[in-house]
């Protein structure tokens, strides 16, 4: 039998959408929940698209929430197959996107569609809430989207957001909530001087390697029972003028906090502040900040309750409630008070050259989005339990 899923997740996979670029995706999208009585509104700002589109106005509004837009390839020569000509290997389905997210994305208007079918006069609402910037500097998108939303007085009640959240069987894991992600860059400028000479010249990239290697060995925390524990990570290191022989007048260090909720960005800003006052005086320094995103967790009541119990329904795991992982565009829709869920996809090839997601997995993933959708929209209605 052939895989709405697959079929529609192949579509979107062949539009090379690198962020910001969303590449028809979103109309692609909006076509077909249009032809299911879905009121569809895109929200362009700045050079990202994003597309909000609902059907029905009365409570719960349960929201399904993705992007469209994917990282860069990376080198093409190192892929099996052309990344954005989706292709079938050994029970897989291969391209950029397959498992981050557009497998997800099809899911969710596949299970719409049958949902709708099923019950075209449903309880509550649907909505989708889509843009092609999470995978970048995220500010156009679901933050402005949101933002938007609010000021019409539009209320979400519960978002599922089809993050992949699997670690090695679809739904093994959801995400309930993450950690903060702190990016600071560090520069220090110095003198140019001959390597013979060092007493002369004070080295940039020694001072540099000096003041942030103890923070790579610091144990920040223990994390607690939501949260890992603080991670410091340098990503990027650059200096040199490519000569053996001259000590470098300049350095930059990338480097990147991944952070429970027992630090804050203040105690963390400030170690590394303290490591860089104990540098050579006569290297100077400047480091910028930017905030990815705080910590958060969302509230667990219906949503969370109707998913772990999808899951263990079409999955039969008993899957585990994490907050693990990178950031995500939750970060913008939980601190509103919605509930907030994301499940998706197993995430073991996410930006990696090869990505891909196991055939098996497709319907299933469809198969839990409508059942939540039945259980929040229909189940929960007669029963007197949702918001």
């Amino acid at each position: 039998m052939r895989s709405q899923v697959l079929d529609l997740t192949r579509e979107l996979i062949a539009r090379p959408s690198i962020s910001p670029r969303d590449e028809g995706c979103q109309e692609l999208m909006a076509d077909r929940l249009k032809a299911i009585g879905f009121t569809v509104e895109h929200m362009p700002f700045e050079d990202v698209s994003n597309l909000w589109a609902w059907r029905g106005e009365a409570k719960p509004r349960l929201v399904f929430a993705g992007h469209t837009d994917v990282v860069p390839v990376g080198s093409l020569e190192s892929w099996q197959s052309d990344p954005f000509e989706p292709t079938l290997r050994e029970g897989y389905l291969y391209g950029r996107g397959a498992a981050d997210m557009k497998s997800s994305l099809a899911a969710m208007i596949v299970a719409a569609e049958r949902f709708v079918a099923q019950h075209p006069s449903h309880e509550g609402s649907i909505g989708l809430l889509i843009t092609s910037d999470e995978e970048d500097i995220a500010i156009n998108g679901t933050k402005r989207v949101i933002e938007t939303l609010q000021a019409r007085g539009e209320t979400i009640d519960y978002c599922v957001v089809g993050e992949p959240s699997s670690s090695a069987r679809l739904g093994d894991a959801i995400r309930v909530g993450r950690r903060g992600s702190l990016n600071g860059t560090l520069t220090l400028n110095g003198p140019l001087g001959h390597v013979a000479y060092p007493d002369a010249t004070p080295n940039s990239l020694h001072e540099a390697l000096r003041c942030l290697t103890p923070l790579t060995r610091r144990v920040w925390d223990e994390g607690n029972e939501y949260f890992r524990a603080t991670s410091f990570q340098i990503s990027n290191l650059n200096s040199g003028t490519g000569a053996v022989n001259v000590i470098p007048d300049k350095v930059r260090v990338a480097f990147n906090f991944r952070y429970s909720t027992e630090q804050t960005e203040a105690t963390l800003k400030s170690a590394v502040e303290d490591a860089i006052a104990e540098i050579d005086s006569r290297v100077t320094s400047e480091i910028d900040w930017h905030t990815s995103g705080l910590p958060f967790l969302s509230q667990q009541g219906v949503l969370t309750d109707t998913v772990v119990s999808t899951i263990k329904e079409i999955t039969g795991l008993d899957t585990e409630k994490s907050t693990a992982g990178g950031t995500s565009d939750a970060r913008f829709i939980v601190p509103s008070g919605i509930e907030t869920v994301e499940i998706g996809p197993v995430n073991a090839t996410i930006h990696k050259i090869n990505e891909r997601i196991a055939l098996s997995d497709l319907e299933p993933l469809a198969a839990v989005y409508q059942r939540i959708m039945e259980k929040v929209l229909i189940a929960s209605k007669r029963t007197g339990t949702t918001t």
